[in-house]
């Protein structure tokens, strides 16, 4: 496909957009004032990592049944940029990735969430499983929440282009079966009991996915396509892993690269240093310019995804430079077979598991641990 605009009725991805719709939303509401009637808000200190914490870090037994998911057709696969609307519809999704690495537990950024909703602001969060496991309440917050929907962003946040087998596989469905697993967990309190119709509003599964790093190659993009999972990446990044790109920089990033379609990626999980002092003049400055919200779901059921048949920041192959920062264990590595840092291997080159010239994976984190932004 190459960078071309798929050609297609969205009829699989509005049925994908059906349970993030605005009619359950009354029923969704109902559901999260009576589970959560009190603990929606910030909590101070929340938004900050913990590092030395393995508590998390086991996934979720495959033995597990997934809820039924057909593989995407032929027009939906490749990474989806941003989507082509018709003339005079101003639509835009924001997205923010939850990621949680091995041996930590990552954060969770309450005062975005509490500006999206003081906004009424739709937005799309893609969570990593283990991110899931080691934030439940919060996970089923966003779940039963009518503005939000939630992705997959793998399990624990590996870069999917060094994995096969199950490797690959655990990390794609890791966190279909912690969504899953929460999900039921919640069905079975007392208040969503109460409710029995609201519970059915809550989505079943996962149907979007984000690649870690927004590094792909055609395996781990087959792999995640074949699972029933739409590949999202983005047309507008805020930058916000970097602690030096202060409010006004994202700001003006947003304001700047934004355009009808665009698919804007933050991070809600403490690591998206300044978003939260941006988010309200971000929503603002685009409210002002006349765009509406709304999530990953609902802006692919309104026009034509721009697909890329690999995925990348700004420019094909920028992201592949994240093969040398992280390993399997998230420590920086150099692939000695492969190739070195000045001297890559081929981009989109997969490297089986089996040939990688380190040993396991190492749980111990260090400075390159911190998330080097996707």
């Amino acid at each position: 496909m190459s960078l071309a605009t798929a050609a297609m009725p969205i009829v699989s991805a509005a049925a994908r957009a059906e349970d993030t719709a605005a009619s359950p939303g009354p029923s969704l509401k109902t559901l999260q004032q009576a589970c959560f009637p009190s603990s929606l808000t910030a909590i101070p200190g929340e938004e900050i990592p913990e590092k030395h914490d393995h508590r998390f870090d086991p996934p979720p037994s495959r033995g597990s049944a997934l809820a039924p998911a057909a593989a995407v057709p032929a027009p939906l696969r490749g990474a989806i940029r941003r989507v082509e609307l018709p003339a005079g519809l101003k639509l835009i999704a924001l997205t923010f990735d939850l990621c949680e690495d091995r041996g930590e537990v990552a954060g969770y950024e309450g005062r975005i969430i509490d500006a999206l909703r003081a906004e009424g602001v739709k937005a799309t969060f893609f969570a990593g499983g283990k991110w899931m496991r080691s934030h439940v309440a919060r996970t089923e917050q966003l779940m039963t929440d009518p503005l939000f929907e939630l992705g997959n962003h793998a399990e624990a946040h590996r870069n999917l282009r060094w994995l096969d087998g199950n490797n690959l596989t655990d990390e794609i469905l890791g966190p279909q079966r912690t969504y899953e697993n929460i999900r039921k967990g919640l069905a079975e309190t007392q208040c969503a009991a109460s409710a029995p119709q609201a519970m059915q509003s809550v989505a079943p599964r996962l149907s979007l996915f984000r690649f870690p790093f927004g590094a792909c190659n055609p395996q781990a993009m087959q792999a995640v396509n074949d699972a029933g999972l739409l590949a999202i990446q983005w047309d507008v990044s805020t930058g916000d892993p970097d602690p030096h790109v202060g409010p006004a920089s994202i700001l003006h990033a947003i304001a700047r690269q934004t355009s009808p379609g665009s698919i804007v990626i933050s991070h809600a999980n403490g690591r998206g240093w300044h978003t939260a002092e941006a988010i309200k003049d971000s929503i603002q400055a685009l409210k002002k310019k006349g765009y509406t919200f709304v999530t990953v779901s609902e802006l692919l059921a309104a026009g034509k995804p721009v697909i890329a048949d690999t995925c990348y920041d700004n420019k094909p192959g920028d992201t592949d430079r994240y093969d040398y920062l992280r390993g399997l264990s998230g420590r920086p590595r150099t692939p000695v077979a492969q190739g070195t840092p000045e001297q890559p291997p081929p981009a989109g080159k997969h490297v089986p598991t089996s040939a990688l010239p380190w040993s396991a994976p190492d749980q111990s984190l260090g400075p390159w641990n911190v998330n080097p932004g996707r």
